[in-house]
C-alpha cells in the first residue's frame, strides 16, 4: 500500500476543506473536490508562458530552467552550511546518513549512486563518515565477500540531534510554494529524475552520457 500517496491525498482533501470554507466555491462533495483538483492542477497551456532573463534575446527555456536548478542546489547547499553549526563538514555528510537510516545498509556504491555522486567524491564522504564512528562497515549476511556501510548508534543519535534543523532548512529552501505547487513540483521533479537516473544506472562514460541521454530525445 502506498502511504505516501494515501497522506498526499487526505493533505489535499484537508486543503479543499480549509479553502472551501473561506470561500464557498464549490460543494462539499466528491463532485465539488473533483471540480477543485481540476482547477488547482488544470493545464496552463493556454496561459501566456512566464517571462525569465534574456528571453527576449533568444535565450531557451531549456537554458533558464538548467540555470534555475543550480541556483537552487546552491541556495540549498548554503542554508545547509548552518546546519550543526560545523559538526558536518557538508550537507553531503547528513544527506549519506538520511539515506541509510531510511532505506538501510548499503554496499558503498549502492550508497554512492543512491546519491548520485562520483565514485572518488563518494569514497571520501563514507571515509569521513567512517572516522567519525556515525557509520561502519559489516560484512554481508548473506556473502562473506561483500561489505556493506551501516550507520551507528553514534550516528543516529548526531543525526537525530540535528533533524530540526535539517528540516528547518528544507522547509526554507521549499519557501513560498503552496501544496499545490508542492505536490506538482514533486511531480515534475520525480519525473525528470527517472529520466536522467536511467542514465546514470548505465556508469558510461561522461564523455558519451550526453550523446546517449540526447537521442531519447528524438
Amino acid at each position: 500500500m502506498n502511504f505516501d500517496l494515501i497522506k498526499a491525498a487526505v493533505e489535499l482533501v484537508q486543503e479543499f476543506m480549509e479553502q472551501n470554507e473561506d470561500q464557498v466555491l464549490y460543494s462539499n462533495n466528491l463532485h465539488g473536490f473533483t471540480q477543485w483538483i481540476n482547477a488547482s492542477f488544470k493545464d496552463d497551456s493556454d496561459e501566456e508562458d512566464p517571462l525569465w532573463i534574456g528571453k527576449q534575446s533568444g535565450r531557451s527555456s531549456d537554458s533558464i530552467i538548467n540555470t534555475l536548478l543550480i541556483r537552487i542546489g546552491r541556495y540549498a547547499k548554503t542554508y545547509s552550511r548552518s546546519i550543526g553549526k560545523s559538526v558536518f563538514s557538508s550537507q553531503d555528510d547528513f544527506i549519506y546518513l538520511i539515506s541509510l537510516k531510511t532505506i538501510g545498509a548499503m554496499t558503498k556504491m549502492e550508497l554512492i549512486r543512491h546519491n548520485v555522486h562520483e565514485k572518488s567524491a563518494g569514497v571520501l564522504i563514507i571515509n569521513r563518515l567512517i572516522r567519525n564512528e556515525w557509520v561502519e562497515q559489516k560484512v554481508s549476511q548473506k556473502d562473506k565477500r561483500t561489505k556493506h556501510i551501516a550507520i551507528t548508534e553514534k550516528g543516529i543519535a548526531v543525526l537525530d540531534e540535528h533533524m530540526e534543523e535539517i528540516r528547518k532548512a528544507s522547509k526554507v529552501v521549499v519557501g513560498n510554494l503552496t501544496h499545490s505547487e508542492q505536490m506538482l513540483l514533486i511531480a515534475i521533479l520525480s519525473k525528470l529524475d527517472e529520466f536522467h537516473d536511467s542514465f546514470y544506472r548505465m556508469n558510461l562514460e561522461a564523455m558519451d552520457l550526453i550523446d546517449v541521454a540526447y537521442k531519447r530525445l528524438n
